[in-house]
């Protein structure tokens, strides 16, 4: 039997005109009778095809309908960050707003969620309908990295639609393009009972997927990051000041070497700064003095958190 929820739904979009009022009607038929109340907070990310026309249109004829609207286009995570500081249920849940993300699936993972005391919960679109060369194998590829690095065991990382506690979204920092990964994000900050669901695909019904070879290898760059900031990230001068070190080490080594060579052993040899040596260990000083200010600066980055907000809203309603 399912009980009763507040839900709150984020929906960051960019040229979905179209789809925003079929959308909103199966998320009306869905939740109704099942919710004891919910919001739909839509973030309009520098569309210019009248979709925040659309917004306001349906702001003001549903209270449980407000929007966000980006001056310009900041990215999903900018948008998914502003959405959720709004949120005010609850337990908060993202959908795409291509239609393809079913609102139906949202009651049955809301209570999977609240019977297995999970954090957050991810649906795994068992089959698609993208295509198998440009979407659906990069995905996979992309999926398998995901699980090594984090050790989390989800099949689908970047599905569009996840519902979570409403005090995970409020702690966790979604930048960059960091929406990719928000389990390991959460994970990070101690959320680490996350669960996974099978959902209904929809084939793409308006527009054209934005998903480009340029976010397959940004994808795979910012998962780079992310291991890297999971590792070293509270600490750089761990990783930067270890590197360093051993180049100094190295460094101050060979040239330690060469003068006593020079001065005691082979007085008659080559000049010190005609021998190959040399700037073996000037490049190891050198590079083990960058690796220290590098940890330096990283230490004070990290002391001195930017509390700038990254993107700026237009308007809202």
């Amino acid at each position: 039997m399912h009980t009763r929820f507040e839900l709150s739904i984020v929906m960051p979009f960019l040229y979905e005109k179209v789809s925003l009022i079929p959308l909103h009607q199966w998320i009306s038929k869905a939740l109704d009778s099942k919710a004891s109340s919910y919001e739909i907070i839509f973030i309009d990310d520098g569309s210019t095809d009248g979709s925040w026309e659309t917004i306001s249109s349906l702001a003001k004829e549903y209270p449980e309908v407000s929007g966000i609207r980006f001056a310009k286009n900041y990215g999903k995570s900018q948008a998914l960050h502003a959405g959720f500081k709004e949120a005010k249920k609850e337990f908060v849940a993202t959908l795409d707003a291509d239609l393809q993300d079913s609102p139906d699936e949202l009651p049955k993972m809301i209570q999977t969620l609240k019977e297995e005391n999970l954090d957050l919960i991810s649906g795994w679109k068992k089959k698609r309908f993208d295509s198998v060369l440009f979407k659906n194998l990069p995905s996979k590829l992309f999926n398998w990295a995901a699980r090594r690095v984090s050790d989390i065991k989800l099949h689908d990382f970047n599905c569009g639609i996840k519902v979570y506690r409403a005090d995970v979204v409020k702690n966790i920092d979604v930048h960059g393009e960091m929406h990719r990964y928000i389990p390991v994000l959460a994970s990070q900050e101690g959320y680490q009972k996350i669960g996974e669901q099978v959902v209904q695909h929809q084939a793409r019904q308006y527009g054209q997927t934005k998903f480009g070879a340029d976010r397959f290898f940004k994808g795979f760059l910012d998962l780079i990051t992310l291991w890297f900031i999971n590792r070293f990230g509270k600490r750089p001068m761990h990783f930067f000041g270890l590197w360093g070190t051993i180049m100094l080490f190295f460094g101050f080594g060979f040239t330690l070497y060469l003068g006593i060579d020079k001065l005691y052993f082979d007085t008659n040899a080559r000049l010190i700064t005609e021998r190959p040596e040399f700037y073996i260990a000037l490049t190891l000083m050198l590079l083990g003095s960058q690796f220290f200010i590098a940890g330096f600066l990283g230490e004070l980055v990290l002391r001195n958190a930017r509390l700038t907000q990254r993107y700026h809203i237009k308007e809202k309603t």
